[in-house]
């Protein structure tokens, strides 16, 4: 599985959707997740959903603000990102085939989320 993702620059308080595609034929039968790398930071887990989309799980600090969402037909992922902080400004990752607390066997290349104040 290949993952490609697209981010941005967003004033605090503001909002920007992320979108990673997936290139194979198996996109449904894995479990879709988000991860983050702040500078100087390691990477943290952001959000996951299951492979039909029923379960979703949210790291604390997102919870409330973002929402991750799929859409099998597209072999697309998404993270709605609402409510931007300065904090949230890191370089996104999206994951495939893995679940909170294991590993995850595919890796996007990375995309740049800014927060500006």
């Amino acid at each position: 599985v290949q993952l490609q993702a697209s981010g941005g620059l967003v004033q605090a308080g503001g909002s920007l959707r992320l979108s990673c595609a997936a290139s194979g034929r198996t996109f449904s039968s894995y479990a879709m997740g988000w991860f983050r790398q702040a500078p100087g930071k390691e990477r943290e887990f952001v959000a996951a959903i299951s492979r039909s989309g029923g379960s979703t799980y949210y790291a604390d600090s997102v919870k409330g603000r973002f929402t991750i969402s799929r859409d099998n037909a597209k072999n697309t992922v998404y993270l709605q990102m609402n409510s931007l902080k300065s904090e949230d400004t890191a370089v996104y990752y999206c994951a495939g085939d893995g679940w909170v607390g294991k590993p995850w066997r595919s890796w996007g290349q990375g995309t740049l989320v800014t927060v500006s104040s």
